[in-house]
This record gives C-alpha cells, sequence and structure tokens, in this order.
C-alpha cells in the first residue's frame, strides 16, 4: 500500500501481515525508516495516538516530528494541498489526526501532482470517518484474547462513528458477526450493513436494543458518547444514549469468555459502569498498548517489509 487512510486501504492478506508484523520482535523488522522523517499532524489532541505514532517511527528507526494544528493551520494559514507538498519533500510519512476526511482525501490528491508521490506516504490517525489504526490495534487485542475471530461476534453498543466504522471494516474482512446498538438516528443505514457483508462478515444487523446486539457476543466495543467536535451536542446525546451504558448486567449476557473494549479515553458511569471498564473481562489496557505494536506493523508494511 502507497497510503493508508481506511482500513480498506488493505486487503485480507495485507492485515494479516500487519498483524505478524506488529508481534515481531523489534530487531527482526530491520530499520525501514533510517534517516527519514515522519511529520505527525494533530488537528484534534490526543494520549495514545500521539505517544504510538512516536514510539513507533523511533523504534523503526525514523524521525517524528510533532505538530499541533495551529502550527501548520490547514486552510487557514494556507490550503491542504500547499502543505503536503511541501512536506513531501521533508518527510517519507506524513500522518494526520484531522476534523474532516477530506482533507486526507485532498492531500493525497495533490501528491499526484508532485514528483513526491511516490516516496511518500499519508497516514490516518483519526478523522471523521475512518480510525484505521485504531482498528488494528483492536483486531490485534481480539485475535490475541480470543484467538481465531472467524465466526466470532463483536457488539458495538453506541454512536455508528469513526471507530464503529473502522471496527466493522476490520471485523468483517475477518470474517466476525457484527451486532450494532443504537438509539434511532445513531446506527448504521441498511447501506453500511450490505457493505461490511460484501467486505465478508459472517452477519451484520443494527438493533435499537443493546441486549439484542450483546447477547452472546465475544467483544463487547463502546466508546464515549460525544466526541470531540461534538461538545454542543453533549446534552442531547446524554439523553439519547441513557440507555446504552455497558453494564455488569448487560455483561452477563454475553459469551462467558467475552472481553470489554473501549479505545479510550472512557467516561466512567456515562458509557461504561467503573466494574465493567476495571473488571475482570476489560482488556482495554492491553488494547491501549496495542495501539503502539499496530501503528509499528502498519508502518513496516507501509515501508515494504513484509513478514
Amino acid at each position: 500500500m502507497s497510503h493508508f487512510v481506511d482500513i480498506t486501504d488493505l486487503d485480507a492478506e495485507a492485515i494479516t501481515d500487519v498483524m505478524i508484523l506488529a508481534q515481531m520482535p523489534i530487531e527482526g523488522l530491520g530499520r525501514p525508516l533510517e534517516g527519514l522523517g515522519a511529520a505527525l499532524i494533530f488537528e484534534k489532541p490526543s494520549n495514545r495516538t500521539r505517544h504510538s505514532m512516536e514510539m513507533a517511527v523511533v523504534q523503526l528507526g525514523g524521525h517524528p516530528i510533532y505538530t499541533q494544528g495551529g502550527e501548520v493551520g490547514i486552510d487557514s494559514r494556507e490550503p491542504a494541498e500547499d502543505i503536503i507538498r511541501i512536506m513531501a519533500g521533508y518527510h517519507r510519512i506524513i500522518a494526520a489526526r484531522v476534523f474532516d476526511h477530506a482533507v486526507l482525501e485532498r492531500m493525497i490528491a495533490a501528491l499526484d501532482t508532485t514528483d513526491d508521490d511516490e516516496s511518500t506516504s499519508v497516514v490516518n490517525m483519526l478523522s471523521d470517518r475512518s480510525h484505521p489504526l485504531q482498528a488494528l490495534a483492536d483486531l490485534l487485542t481480539m485475535s490475541q484474547l480470543l484467538g481465531d475471530l472467524s465466526d466470532r461476534t463483536v457488539a458495538w453498543v453506541g454512536d455508528y462513528n469513526n471507530v464503529a466504522r473502522s471496527l466493522g471494516e476490520v471485523s468483517a474482512m475477518n470474517g466476525m458477526h457484527l451486532r450494532y446498538s443504537a438509539p434511532a438516528g445513531y446506527g448504521p443505514e441498511q447501506s453500511e450493513l450490505d457493505r461490511l457483508i460484501a467486505l465478508g462478515a459472517a452477519s451484520a444487523a443494527s438493533s435499537p436494543d443493546p441486549k439484542e446486539a450483546v447477547q452472546g457476543a465475544h467483544a463487547v466495543h463502546t466508546d464515549t458518547w460525544v466526541s470531540m467536535g461534538e461538545e454542543a451536542e453533549a446534552e442531547q446525546r446524554r439523553a439519547d444514549f441513557a440507555g446504552y451504558r455497558v453494564d455488569e448486567a448487560l455483561m452477563r449476557l454475553a459469551a462467558p469468555d467475552a472481553i470489554f473494549m473501549h479505545c479510550l479515553p472512557a467516561y466512567r458511569g456515562l458509557e461504561v459502569t467503573e466494574a465493567v471498564i476495571d473488571g475482570p473481562q476489560s482488556a482495554v489496557i492491553t488494547q491501549g498498548h496495542n495501539r503502539l505494536h499496530a501503528a509499528r506493523g502498519a508502518l513496516a508494511h507501509l515501508m515494504g517489509v513484509r513478514p
């Protein structure tokens, strides 16, 4: 792959390769970014994404440069196209955490007009549409804790947001059953469920009843009810999602070996109870640590490293 902005930029074989690379000893990956730069642009602040990406670049021999959104001012100080064309002359990897997914698409289109498009890769560290690096970490965590994922069931309780979409894609490509539950207006459209089936999901369904989604599930996922950029909707969202908290009673409906997952940050007492996220079924710390390993595997794959 030359860019990684959506999970679907990878095929099933490439995802398998990335999972293998993510679990290989660092010294076995070589130093494919030796002497090369990686621009890490953050329109949205982050904890896990910044630390995992900076360390992944360093472990592959590269030099990460953290850049706050205001320092580049995408489409305020200068257009995304100018930013990417200039940075392509400095860096092998340009990773961005943006509000609008279209910015990433414009960056890739602009690279097509430069001499650097063959040697510079754009990576999505989060957009309003996708969070592919999180999805790779989720897949890595589920496979480590559950084993073979084909015909296993993953349940998502909450807003069908960027994290839910990318998780669905990577789970579908591994033959999993997908179950979503959200209030009216917040769940996936039927066209999205059909798309996930086409990607390889064993099944894909959505229900307003979280009990129906979680019944027998092997991995139960949720996320904050109010993401960055949605603060004006906070009061309404908390009211709409009041019946979608993952608590002990809901987890008891899942499979006996079920794990609980959350991309963090989590708000205890809102989308999940303290007893669940801090309890024995919780995989959130492993999931968070796997952000580093998944990022390293993805970057290595971008640089042409194969298992």
